[in-house]
């Protein structure tokens, strides 16, 4: 946990106030007793009215103090705790951006999502509790311990065998709750895993009634983490009553072995008070640092899950000395390119070559798990690949920053996701500065005009979380607008047209012609009448090239495109 402390640097200068602050309150809470012992043993006991307000009167001044020394503190310490937390969970998202595809799904968006939120709260309320309670406690116990001594000093042989006893406890209790705490905090990810999956997936659901399935694995999951959580709380259940058992136990001795001395003469009343006080701030600052105790291992255990997230150092990171190009636009080559995903024993892509100019469409084309979607994945560099090159302008793609590689390149994924907005918002997350004429041309291109114009609102009707109020296709034009107002010089469609009808992907090729008049094409497809007139056709099979050509030139030479062919084209189609 502590090396997220670091991001309390910036408010250094506000938790030394704080530690001001705490100080000035704990002095104060110290000397009261005293005063009030003043006040029973001297101006009652000689009825010196003038004397009695005179010090309740500096009691009064004290008091007022601290409180006012209290409310600020507790200010303080909650601006810094949220500040922190504000800091911890930007600087969270922000590392995870830099994450590839690899990294995240090494730890899986569910964990993300809760090492982002609830992990980062828990160690955020720790802070604050350090800053308000931890910070004066440790004074309060030792001054308490101090000013019991000046009151009687036989007396506090009660506090030398009570405080092992409280401390004993408390240690007993945090041991077993460490691992139930990280048990906790992994089971919260299970039933958030599993949520999001009943949530996005609910049509799927539904239509395969297995309704009662995911009722069952999420009760599965829920009842998991409330087993663990139940047992946590009974054993947090245990601290608070023996807290309060050995402080009463005691005040109880305390008073009967004072009531003896006060007998004997010994020892006056007024002392007597001041050492009852004394005992208990001693005892709430052993028990505060017990709640403290209570918190640290939930938020040790929180804190440790958020450093696995920074531990992660990417693995696709830019060039000390990046490259910018040998001055042509969208050229694309792959060379010997070799990739495999992490763990497989059999690489998806095997030697993979071809050569992709600006004007050109070079269409992908293979059965299912042939690498296709693979291939479009690695241009953008989401993986980095095992072995061979891949050039963008003549240059490596790892020697380029990646955000001017993927300034060059518009990409159409094989599932559209919108974002929560309006139509022009999303048109524009292509291209911030995009003006509405320019938004308002890239949905005509992409055939979205029509239906656009056709919502109440136009392009500001609002886009529902993942697009939910639009259909496939709709969402599907949506997003190869996006790709259109960003003008790149690269185009990667990966099976954009499968969610459009015959007709319309007609209009669309149409209109993305003089478009992309400029442009390298890259278009991943699954129907042949996709990717008859493209300027290249690459097969794949099994991840590699099986034949590389023209529709005609394949026809004659690729055995493989024409089981592809025959099995989609009757015979008149394919002639």
């Amino acid at each position: 946990m502590t090396r997220l402390f670091r991001f309390l640097r910036p408010f250094r200068w506000s938790i030394v106030v704080i530690l001001v602050l705490v100080f000035a309150q704990t002095i104060a809470q110290l000397y009261l007793p005293n005063l009030m012992a003043s006040i029973v043993d001297t101006g009652i006991a000689r009825g010196d009215t003038g004397y009695i307000i005179r010090t309740g009167g500096w009691m009064l001044a004290v008091a007022g103090g601290s409180v006012v020394a209290a409310v600020f503190a507790s200010l303080f310490s909650s601006r810094v705790s949220m500040g922190f937390g504000r800091d911890l969970r930007r600087a969270v998202f922000t590392h995870v951006q830099d994450f590839s595809l690899r990294e995240l799904d090494h730890i899986g968006t569910p964990s993300l999502i809760t090492r982002s939120t609830n992990d980062v709260t828990q160690v955020q309320m720790v802070t604050m509790f350090i800053l308000q309670v931890m910070a004066g406690a440790p004074l309060t116990a030792i001054g308490g311990v101090v000013m019991a001594l000046s009151q009687d000093r036989k007396l506090t042989w009660v506090l030398v065998v009570v405080i092992p006893i409280l401390a004993a406890v408390i240690t007993l209790v945090a041991t077993r709750a460490v691992p139930l705490f990280r048990a906790v905090q992994a089971k919260i990810d299970r039933i958030n895993l599993v949520m999001r999956e009943g949530l996005t997936g609910i049509r799927v659901i539904r239509a395969f009634d297995r309704v009662n399935y995911e009722r069952a694995r999420f009760e599965s999951a829920n009842s998991d983490l409330t087993g663990t959580a139940i047992r946590v709380n009974k054993l947090m259940a245990v601290m608070m009553p023996s807290m309060m058992l050995i402080m009463n136990l005691t005040s109880v001795s305390i008073i009967w072995f004072g009531a003896l001395r006060i007998n004997a003469g010994e020892m006056q009343v007024g002392n007597l008070m001041a050492f009852i006080q004394y005992a208990t701030q001693i005892l709430f600052s052993v028990l505060m640092l017990s709640m403290l105790l209570v918190m640290l291992p939930r938020a040790a255990a929180s804190a440790q899950r958020i450093n696995q997230v920074f531990a992660v150092v990417p693995q696709i990171a830019d060039p000390e000395t990046p490259k910018t190009g040998d001055g042509r636009r969208g050229h694309l080559e792959f060379r010997d390119v070799v990739f495999r995903y992490p763990g497989a024993e059999q690489p998806v892509l095997s030697n993979l070559s071809f050569t992709a100019k600006p004007g050109e469409v070079t269409a992908i084309l293979g059965g299912t798990g042939s690498g296709k979607s693979t291939l479009v994945n690695l241009v953008p560099r989401f993986y980095d690949i095992e072995s061979g090159a891949i050039l963008v302008d003549g240059v490596d793609i790892r020697n380029l920053r990646q955000e001017d590689l993927r300034s060059r390149i518009g990409c159409v994924p094989q599932q559209a996701s919108l974002f929560t907005g309006t139509i022009a918002d999303n048109i524009r997350f292509g291209k911030a500065e995009a003006t509405d004429a320019e938004i308002a041309h890239a949905a005509e291109v992409a055939q979205a005009k029509e239906f656009i114009l056709a919502m109440e609102n136009g392009y500001e009707s609002v886009v529902s979380q993942g697009g939910t109020n639009l259909s496939g296709g709709q969402k599907q034009r949506l997003a190869i607008a996006r790709a259109i107002v960003r003008k790149p010089e690269i185009y990667l469609f990966d099976d954009t047209f499968s969610a459009l009808d015959f007709r319309t992907e007609a209009r669309l090729r149409a209109g993305l012609t003089g478009e992309t008049a400029d442009s390298t094409v890259l278009i991943v497809a699954q129907r042949v009448t996709s990717v008859m007139e493209a300027d290249r056709i690459i097969v794949l099979d099994e991840g590699r090239a099986a034949g590389i050509g023209t529709h005609s030139e394949l026809m004659n030479e690729c055995a493989v495109y024409r089981e592809i062919v025959a099995s989609q084209l009757s015979e008149e189609e394919r002639a």
